[in-house]
């Protein structure tokens, strides 16, 4: 990527040649379908076989749980390189809170119960390891990771608990929140990433997860290539997300994906806003994108941008 000046903005001038922008079309236009379908067996297969280890753990009889998938592959915008599951294992029997400000929470009483976030971990490591013997790691900070075998994919299982913000109003919206081993936590929005992303999907004529999926491979051949570090596969979900829509609707993939790349680049310079207009939002909307909590920064979808401008050819 080739800057002019200290503007910030893009060199266009050298893009490549009528054929060369016909390859590319071509490679992209490849680059937009979701994994295989027997990629997609296998991530089927995988996700039965967790519910099934969660229904059959005696202990779980009766307690109110939730096993639902989330993340790409739950938002169809995963590809063959990026095919794991995420499979969250969500306690109904405790409901964590936050709140706006000091008093937008009604008055409760403490919870009493057995199921503690210690007790919820321990308990669906045994179900995971009664139900895939030796291919579960308890090692992560936050997930069970299950081992892939030849007849499904890699997989990450999170415990996690019904969680409310509430606003001054009154009202509140519904996440998960999830303990670390270190005891500290964070919060998920699933169901939001997931209407969300169908929206923009659908408002987008379904060129929302296909350009997701373009800059996923993109990302996936330049690591492959030794051009760039891995990036977290929903940074880049994040990064479209932002994205308008009418830039995603263009005719071509490659004024998509250059366009898109362009925008990014733009928005990115500089610090982080703090009009909170101006700021960009995880695909749930709940959720700053950028913040010190965050595992990624600004700077970091700058490089990867400039990363796959250069790939793709485009400053060619």
């Amino acid at each position: 990527m080739q800057i002019v000046g200290a503007s910030g903005q893009l060199n266009t001038d050298g893009y490549g040649a009528e054929d060369e922008v016909v390859n590319l079309e071509e490679q992209l236009a490849g680059w937009t379908g979701p994994s295989s379908a027997t990629e997609q067996e296998k991530q089927d297969r995988t996700e039965r076989m967790i519910r099934d280890a969660v229904k059959a753990h005696v202990p779980f009889k009766d307690v109110d749980l939730d096993v639902y998938a989330k993340g790409s592959y739950a938002n169809n915008t995963n590809v063959k390189a990026d095919s794991d599951v995420d499979i969250a294992v969500q306690c109904g029997e405790a409901c964590y809170w936050g709140e706006e400000k000091d008093g937008a929470h009604p008055p409760s009483t403490s919870y009493g119960g057995i199921w503690t976030p210690s007790k919820l971990r321990s308990e669906l490591q045994a179900a995971l390891e009664a139900k895939f013997p030796d291919q579960v790691d308890s090692s992560g900070s936050t997930a069970f990771r299950i081992n892939s075998s030849s007849a499904r994919v890699d997989a990450d299982v999170v415990p996690c608990f019904d969680y409310r913000y509430y606003f001054s109003g009154g009202s509140y919206r519904e996440g998960a929140r999830v303990f670390k081993k270190d005891e500290s936590t964070l919060e998920n929005y699933p169901q939001q990433q997931l209407t969300n992303g169908r929206a923009k999907n659908n408002r987008t004529g379904a060129r929302y997860k296909k350009t997701v999926r373009i800059l996923k491979r993109v990302e996936n051949a330049m690591v492959e290539s030794g051009n760039h570090d891995e990036v977290p596969s929903y940074f880049m979900e994040c990064l479209v997300y932002n994205v308008p829509d009418h830039i995603l609707q263009q005719g071509t993939w490659t004024a998509t994906v250059r366009d898109s790349i362009i925008h990014i680049w733009n928005k990115l310079q500089g610090a982080e806003p703090t009009a909170t207009d101006e700021r960009w939002l995880e695909p749930n909307e709940c959720k700053w994108l950028f913040t010190s909590a965050q595992p990624w920064t600004r700077a970091d979808g700058r490089d990867f941008v400039k990363a796959a401008w250069n790939y793709l050819g485009f400053a060619s």
